[in-house]
């Protein structure tokens, strides 16, 4: 196979989907707001998403470090050079789509949206869809047992 043959894409989905969720959650909460909890869960809520920020933040500083140390590309439609299986990757095999869609979420938490909580796993499925299964099958094909081994052992998302 040549190298032209493992490219996940032209349009890198990913960021444009997360992007497009972000947008239209925001319109849709303008638009129809939905009703939200009140008091101590909403306050309760509210802290639950600035905790999920911060793993968020966490989770692309460690999962962006892993793949700058590795020297593997973190453009969505790069040519895998390295398949990384420890760290982030141990724990999920798509560690930023996980962090984006758990931004949404966290996103919806803190403004009291429920909106973005649809847009999350509407992001999430679009994503799997756009990306991630064409992502596998260049894995596979790159890749081999190996990787196979590493999707049985590690799931998608968590």
């Amino acid at each position: 196979m040549t190298e032209g043959e493992f490219r996940a894409g032209k349009v890198p989905w990913p960021p444009l989907v997360y992007l497009v969720a972000l947008l239209v959650g925001i319109a849709l909460d303008v638009a129809y707001p939905l009703p939200w909890f009140s008091d101590v869960l909403a306050d309760l809520l509210f802290a639950i998403g600035w905790i999920a920020v911060l793993a968020v933040v966490a989770l692309w500083v460690t999962t962006i470090r892993a793949m700058t140390k590795a020297r593997t590309t973190l453009n969505p439609n790069g040519t895998p050079d390295k398949l990384l299986t420890d760290g982030p990757f141990a724990v999920s095999r798509n560690p930023i789509y996980l962090a984006n869609t758990i931004l949404l979420i966290a996103i919806g938490l803190i403004t009291g949206s429920p909106w973005f909580l649809i847009m999350a796993l509407l992001a999430a499925l679009a994503t799997r869809k756009l990306a991630i299964e064409r992502e596998e099958k260049i894995l596979a094909r790159k890749f081999g047992k190996k990787y196979r081994d590493y999707a049985k052992r590690v799931r998608r998302w968590i």
